[in-house]
């Protein structure tokens, strides 16, 4: 009785195995003179397109010496306390990033990237970060409530 499950389970396993095989195969040619063609060995991988969040807040410029004010911002960090902001802003400015320090009527501390007075532009920038820096996928669009 031990032997036929043991026989059984290697017959079911070799037939699973064959199977699974299947899967990775491909009967398709292209134009070639050769009916052997070359498949990819590098798999396509298509960046996962995610929704951009939208916050509208009433903010005021942290930094003094910025004075222009914008009614889009591209924000990438938020902060409770205005030191984990300074010093995030700093690791920015070392990857090339001008960042600005926004203040929320909550007090919360926003990193900015890019302010715009176009949603538009503010979106396309929020949409090639993410393409180039995978890090920062969780960027944002702030519209500044007056």
């Amino acid at each position: 009785m031990q032997l036929l499950k043991i026989l059984t389970l290697t017959v079911l396993s070799a037939f699973v195995m064959s199977c699974a095989s299947l899967n990775g195969g491909s009967s398709s040619f292209d134009d070639s003179d050769s009916p052997y063609v070359k498949e990819e060995t590098t798999p396509v991988v298509k960046k996962k397109e995610s929704k951009i969040v939208v916050k509208e807040e009433k903010v005021k410029v942290v930094d003094e010496q910025e004075h222009e004010v914008f009614k889009y911002y591209v924000i990438i960090g938020s902060f409770r306390v205005l030191e984990n902001a300074q010093n995030y802003k700093r690791q920015l400015l070392n990857e090339g990033f001008l960042p600005v320090l926004l203040e929320n009527e909550n007090g919360l501390y926003r990193v900015s990237v890019s302010a715009y007075n176009e949603e538009d532009p503010a979106r396309k920038r929020i949409g090639a970060i993410r393409t180039e820096y995978d890090k920062y996928d969780d960027v944002w669009l702030l519209i500044r409530r007056i």
